[in-house]
C-alpha cells in the first residue's frame, strides 16, 4: 500500500529531492542540485509514501501558462515499479491541474517511459531534447477534461 501527497516538511522535501537525484540525475554523474529547477518554489510537487512513510516515488507539476502546465521530474524507486505508482501519482497531478483551470499538459519523456504516457492519453508531439547528450525523449501532451 502507498499513499500519494504533498512534501509538507523540510526533511520530507530533502529526502524528495533525494529520491529524484538518486534515480534521475545520480546515474549519469549530474551533481546534486541537477535535481532542481527555477520553478521549485511555485510548482506543486507529489510524493508517493509507503506503510512506513518512506518515499517510493515523485513528480512535480508547473504552470507554463493560465491553460497550460508541465509535468517534470517524475521518478519511482525501482523495487516499487509496476505497482500504480506512476499511475497515482500522474492522476494527483492531472487533479491539481483541473482545480487551477489548465487544460494542456505537457511533458518530456524518455524513449523507455513513452508507453507509460501514452496508455494514460498522452500524445507524442515530436522529438524532445537529448539529455546529457545520452537520453532520448520525445515531447508529450495531454488534453484534459473539466
Amino acid at each position: 500500500m502507498f499513499k500519494v501527497r504533498a512534501p509538507q516538511s523540510k526533511i520530507e522535501f530533502e529526502n524528495y529531492y533525494d529520491l529524484r537525484w538518486r534515480i534521475l540525475r545520480a546515474p549519469w554523474q549530474q551533481p546534486p542540485g541537477s535535481e532542481r529547477d527555477h520553478h521549485e518554489d511555485t510548482a506543486i510537487h507529489a510524493m508517493a509514501l509507503n506503510d512506513e512513510d518512506h518515499i517510493i516515488g515523485v513528480a512535480r507539476l508547473h504552470q507554463i501558462n493560465n491553460t497550460t502546465a508541465q509535468i517534470r521530474y517524475m521518478a519511482v524507486a525501482e523495487r516499487w515499479r509496476h505497482n500504480g505508482i506512476g499511475d497515482a501519482l500522474l492522476c494527483y497531478l492531472e487533479e491539481k491541474a483541473r482545480g487551477l483551470g489548465v487544460r494542456l499538459i505537457k511533458l518530456n519523456a524518455r524513449d523507455n517511459s513513452v508507453g507509460f504516457y501514452t496508455k494514460r492519453g498522452y500524445q507524442i508531439t515530436g522529438p524532445g531534447p537529448i539529455l546529457y547528450g545520452k537520453i532520448k525523449h520525445q515531447k508529450l501532451e495531454k488534453r484534459l477534461n473539466s
